[in-house]
């Protein structure tokens, strides 16, 4: 009998066939991968071809959900996308929140696996009748939400919709898939679905589930809603992620011109604290929360728009922009085309050092210039001008661009920075260079230890080593379970809390001991993952610029990140994971990761560990 929360089932549709099947997933294998990011590395295991393309039709692009999808848990409506990306050519997941995450669920499968490729524009098409592919070529062109919406109106009520935008259609390596006004954002996996000729995959709840024990998890979610309007989650009621970017560049950690300073002088103009009481019009919750952290702002010819500090940073100070008209134009360009906010911005930030160098032919790209950077994006959603090259990202631009670009690509194995400055963040500066996924502060939260005051954030050690760790274990289960970081700080007992709500759902007797096991498991298979498909030690590593150049902090102290400080804290880090000194696991670790579970013999059973 499943396990409470689950259908014990993965849907696998093939978009060259129109033929769908389902893959059995026995409890074993759910309890040793939970759902959402967790689940998703175990499937791109068993049905991605080791060194497929990521655009070729062989790989796989997957749905995944969880077991508290559909519970009154708080934050619990969540997904995660994964599969290889065309970003960075290793494993890659998304998660975001939407009504999206119940309806798919209640299709009656765990996961949504798409496999192959459509003759033309398609729709897939899943629900109590099964799965199946219908024409889509009127949606061509359109941005992800004009194409949901032309998809509810045309299917009926009850439908959920997940979209590719243009720049998906395209081809632009990190676009986005966009549902209900969110993204899962980083990675390409846009371009995944658009290799796949698959504009939208719409969902319709056909079915129920029940939690193993409900008068558990209704108890559970009385107490967590209550603990979700505490201080800990306060700031993002109040001010939103927003309210980051003034105390980022009061503590030099906000980078500025493609990391070549860590404050920027114009942060007050796009700061929340004035553009609240400006801009702000109205405080959104994500389906199944009760944080409300989405602020809604007003913008230059009465659009509304969501605000976050990775789309301002990105688009702002990264690029040396200060005027919030400009900012919140191209943010909802990025929104428009389906663009990584991230990723776009670190790639034009990257352009405008080449330009100023002469690396590339662009005169008309600078620093602090709004409409080079309007311009820009446009062109990278088109794929035209220099958008073209742009749209590869910044590492494979700067490997056609050469002259040294390479040295000042802000990417970590492909994919761009996110809003954190590695010199004066050290604990994150490990984060960002070990994570499976690349530069990201999804996946490791290191720079909680840096901001927490207990070590010396300019000055890496063991301690930020064990931190790192730490941060990354707790997000690989809350990728899995799956729950908004924004809830992290209520809880005191992590672990042990959170076990005891999967205990609930499912009706296992899971602990805290048991749920670290799983979180290294996750961490793991990630990294075997990556192996397989050519990872190597060279790409657990941070650009240049940030290991040669230093920068001066508020206080007058340099902070200095060294090639050897950080080679020192990797090596530890591997040895506190059980790798050997090249990043590899021990041989004997990999039975514990059930990937020989229902491998054909033809299929290979273990990555090669050269």
């Amino acid at each position: 009998m499943t396990a409470g929360g689950y259908f014990g089932q993965t849907l696998v549709a093939d978009a060259s066939t129109g033929a769908a099947r389902t893959l059995p997933l026995p409890d074993d294998l759910l309890r040793a991968y939970i759902g959402g990011a967790g689940l998703g590395t175990w499937l791109l295991h068993r049905l991605g071809p080791a060194g497929a393309d990521p655009l070729a039709p062989a790989a796989p692009l997957a749905f995944v959900f969880s077991p508290l999808v559909g519970t009154p848990l708080t934050t619990s409506a969540k997904f995660a996308v994964v599969a290889k990306s065309p970003l960075t050519g290793l494993l890659n997941d998304a998660l975001s929140s939407s009504q999206f995450a119940i309806a798919g669920k209640l299709t009656g499968h765990d996961a949504i696996v798409v496999t192959g490729a459509c003759d033309q524009l398609s729709v897939l098409l899943v629900d109590g009748d099964g799965a199946r592919f219908g024409e889509a070529a009127d949606l061509a062109g359109l941005p992800a939400a004009q194409a949901e919406a032309r998809l509810r109106d045309r299917l009926g009520t009850g439908w959920r919709v997940a979209a590719t935008g243009p720049a998906g259609e395209r081809g632009v390596r990190y676009a986005t898939i966009s549902h209900d006004g969110r993204h899962a954002g980083r990675g390409g996996l846009g371009a995944v679905m658009g290799a796949k000729r698959l504009k939208a995959v719409a969902v319709r709840a056909a079915t129920k589930v029940a939690p193993a024990h409900p008068e558990l998890v209704l108890a559970a979610a009385r107490d967590l809603r209550a603990r979700s309007f505490g201080p800990a989650t306060a700031k993002y009621r109040e001010l939103g992620t927003l309210a980051n970017l003034l105390a980022f560049n009061a503590l030099s950690t906000l980078p500025t011109r493609n990391f070549q300073a860590a404050t920027f002088t114009e942060a007050p103009r796009l700061a929340a604290e004035d553009l609240a009481s400006l801009r702000r019009v109205a405080r959104n919750s994500c389906a199944s929360c009760t944080i409300g952290c989405e602020h809604i702002y007003s913008a230059r010819g009465g659009r509304r728009m969501r605000v976050e500090y990775e789309n301002v940073f990105a688009l702002g100070p990264m690029c040396g922009v200060s005027d919030p008209d400009a900012v919140l134009a191209a943010s909802g360009l990025c929104d428009d085309l389906g663009l990584d906010t991230i990723s776009a911005g670190g790639t034009i930030a990257w352009a405008m050092e080449c330009a100023e160098r002469g690396l590339i032919d662009a005169p008309w790209l600078r620093f602090g210039d709004a409409d080079a950077l309007l311009r820009a994006l446009a062109e990278i959603g088109d794929r035209r001008g220099l958008g073209d090259l742009l749209a590869e990202g910044s590492r494979r631009a700067a490997d056609r661009v050469g002259g040294g670009s390479a040295a000042f690509a802000p990417h970590v194995k492909g994919l761009e920075l996110p809003g954190y400055e590695p010199r004066t963040l050290q604990a994150m500066a490990l984060g960002l260079a070990v994570n499976a996924r690349g530069a990201d502060h999804n996946r490791s939260g290191a720079y909680e230890a840096d901001l927490s005051g207990d070590l010396d954030r300019l000055a890496g050690g063991s301690g930020h080593v064990t931190a790192a760790i730490e941060t990354e274990d707790r997000a690989a289960v809350m990728d899995s379970l799956i729950l908004c970081k924004f809830l992290r700080g209520v809880f005191t007992d992590p672990f042990g809390e959170w076990a005891a709500l999967l205990s609930a759902v499912t009706g296992w007797q899971v602990d805290g001991a048991e749920l670290r096991q799983t979180a290294r498991r996750i961490v793991l298979a990630k990294r075997v993952y990556n192996l397989r498909e050519g990872w190597r030690p060279a790409d657990d590593w941070l650009p240049d610029r940030l290991l040669t150049e230093p920068v001066t902090v508020g206080s007058g102290r340099v902070a200095r990140l060294t090639p050897q400080r950080l080679r020192g804290m990797i090596d530890a880090y591997y040895a506190a994971r059980g790798l050997d000194g090249q990043g590899r696991p021990d041989p004997a670790d990999l039975a514990d990761l059930h990937l020989k579970l229902y491998r054909e013999t033809t299929e290979t059973t273990a990555p090669r560990l050269m």
